[in-house]
């Protein structure tokens, strides 16, 4: 079973800090999972460079400043149904909440709800424009490379 403990993303300094990254208590392969996709990402993220996280070894990796955020081993959305409708970016299926997508200075959080476990990535409404659909595209191939396919995208 996986429980949660979250401890919220936060900045510490002007892009020099560290960013602090939701903690998880994972079960033994999702765990294994999660830890091979945080291994497998890459050092930039739609152009920016990787950041140090806190706790180290937490289940997830930030880039840039404002900091893009990945967390893996996140609860499903509460609001999203199991037949959601999402949009697919390089065979993973991602969901954002229709009121963080309409406006245009929300962060975004987008949810890759086609495969398990699943993975958070916030975009930050400074990235938003050129960033989002970036960012998903670059994080595609890392989570089918290492997450289980769940259900696609409707």
């Amino acid at each position: 079973m996986t429980t949660l403990v979250t401890a919220g993303a936060l900045v510490a300094g002007c892009g020099t800090g560290t960013v602090g990254i939701d903690t998880t208590e994972l079960d033994g392969p999702d765990a294994e999972r999660c830890a091979a996709l945080v291994a497998s990402l890459p050092d930039s993220l739609a152009g920016e460079p990787r950041r140090e996280v806190d706790p180290e070894g937490a289940p997830g990796a930030a880039w840039g400043d404002p900091p893009y955020v990945v967390t893996c081993g996140v609860p499903r959305p509460d609001d999203v149904a199991r037949t959601a409708p999402c949009n697919e970016i390089g065979g993973v299926g991602w969901f954002a909440p229709d009121e963080e997508l309409g406006d245009p200075g929300a962060e975004v959080t987008a949810t890759a709800l086609s495969h398990t476990p699943y993975v958070a990535l916030e975009v930050p409404s400074e990235h938003r424009t050129v960033g989002l659909d970036a960012a998903l595209a670059e994080l595609a191939p890392v989570i089918t490379r290492h997450l289980v396919e769940d259900a696609p995208c409707l």
